[in-house]
């Protein structure tokens, strides 16, 4: 897949690659630590034991956007992707967790899971084909869609939910980033969410809402442990529960697949998918050796790709050794850790409206003559806002079906492939050259 001179494949000059993987790292370091934090908390874990926890997740992170962005054999997709521990996850393993799984189960249940993906990755890169641009601006749009709630909630802030000094917050970082864009052009314009974070942490540290405690208390170095809770063990009922969470990682990622080689003006065909899905199965294999959880691409990396125009995949590369070191760096990863709630929730209002806008952008290629079309598009965006308007109607439906039934994307995802495949085929999936998502040519 690798093209000389085309932008994913660029080197950057050292100074904008750092900003750029900050950038990055900023973005998705609150999701990449939230799944540890719980999970340890469900396991009444002494706090230094989840500090670790949290340190492993993001060294593992770092590893999984290494083997995405650089590649590593027959894995990895070789786009800008950034890897995080998927938050898909989090109730069925904080369920585990709570319902007394043991700590060795969860890692071993991870690593399974992993094998499985690797397993499943190229039946499912073979379903590429049906990945018409109908299909994937459908299932981009309901990403960018369900993941508004956490930009939300995360702009309310952490006390008293939408006070006023968050929303004063929340409102200046967007209009710094607005700013930005409006009035520069070039690499400062590429880093305007760079710089709106900033603006947004010195009005949040001025309000006081700023906390340096974790900062305070975290150590300096913290070498990471493979296998520090022993060896695993493989508990059927966890194990199929951490698959049915990496059939919904496969779908997502598919669709962010698919969403950045829009972005990048790269082809993405069947093959590099397999290889994809291929790297977030190893990641789940590396995570769970690392003491971490399953991981994916990140939505929000996806928007800032979009949002900044910087196209490199060395630039997230740089951020994966940058997250990297931050998992051995505990009082440098509570430092990031300490960008308020507000200021995130703004970053995450600005990247998921990107990513949205992106499968918008997807559906303009769409020919609307196309039998049903319409129909395709309401109907699938429909059963993807079930779990947020109504999360009690598959109340009664089997525990095994909860994942996929609570997950929105999946929702929109398998409502969109049947729904176009019964109506329109597989027409204008395929280009000439075998290859898929409708983005640009390669040059």
């Amino acid at each position: 897949m690798t093209t000389s001179g085309h932008p994913v494949d660029a080197a950057l000059s050292p100074g904008r690659m750092a900003a750029a993987a900050l950038q990055h790292v900023l973005v998705m370091y609150a999701g990449a630590v939230a799944l540890p934090l719980v999970v340890g908390g469900a396991l009444r874990l002494p706090k230094e034991q989840i500090a670790f926890l949290v340190s492993c997740a993001v060294a593992a992170s770092g590893i999984g956007t290494l083997l995405q962005s650089i590649g590593l054999w027959r894995f990895g997709i070789r786009l800008p992707v950034v890897m995080g521990v998927t938050l898909a996850s989090l109730a069925p393993i904080a369920s585990m967790a709570a319902g007394g799984g043991t700590i060795s189960a969860l890692f071993g249940a991870t690593m399974a899971a992993g094998v499985f993906a690797i397993v499943a990755a190229p039946f499912a890169g073979r379903l590429a084909r049906y990945f018409t641009p109908l299909v994937t601006g459908t299932i981009v749009i309901m990403i960018g869609i369900t993941l508004f709630r956490t930009g939300i909630n995360l702009s309310g802030g952490p006390k008293e939910f939408a006070d006023a000094a968050s929303l004063a917050v929340v409102a200046l970082t967007l209009g710094a980033m607005l700013a930005v864009r409006k009035l520069f052009d070039g690499f400062i314009a590429s880093m305007a969410v760079l710089i709106a974070l900033a603006v947004g942490f010195a009005a949040a540290l001025g309000l006081g809402m700023v906390e340096f405690g974790g900062v305070r208390d975290a150590e300096w170095l913290a070498p990471i442990y493979p296998l520090r809770y022993g060896a695993p063990t493989l508990e059927p009922a966890a194990f199929l529960s951490l698959c049915t969470i990496m059939i919904v990682a496969l779908v997502e990622s598919t669709g962010m697949f698919l969403a950045l080689g829009e972005i990048c003006g790269r082809s993405v065909g069947a093959r590099d998918i397999a290889r994809g899905l291929g790297a977030v199965g190893l990641g789940a294999i590396v995570a769970g050796t690392l003491n971490s959880f399953p991981l994916a691409p990140s939505a929000a990396n996806v928007g800032l790709v979009g949002l900044s125009g910087v196209r490199s995949r060395w630039a997230a590369a740089a951020s994966g050794a940058m997250l990297l070191a931050l998992g051995c760096l505990p009082k440098l990863g509570a430092l990031v850790a300490s960008l308020p709630q507000p200021v995130a929730g703004a970053a995450a209002l600005m990247l998921f409206g990107m990513v949205a806008a992106i499968g918008i952008r997807i559906l303009g290629r769409v020919d609307y003559t196309a039998r049903d079309s319409l129909l395709v598009i309401g109907i699938s965006i429909a059963a993807g806002m079930i779990p947020a308007v109504a999360p009690g109607l598959f109340q009664f439906a089997p525990k095994w079906i909860a994942p996929l039934a609570n997950s929105g994307i999946t929702l929109t995802a398998l409502s969109a492939l049947l729904l176009n495949a019964l109506f329109n085929g597989t027409r204008a999936s395929l280009a000439a050259d075998g290859r898929v998502s409708g983005a640009e040519s390669e040059p």
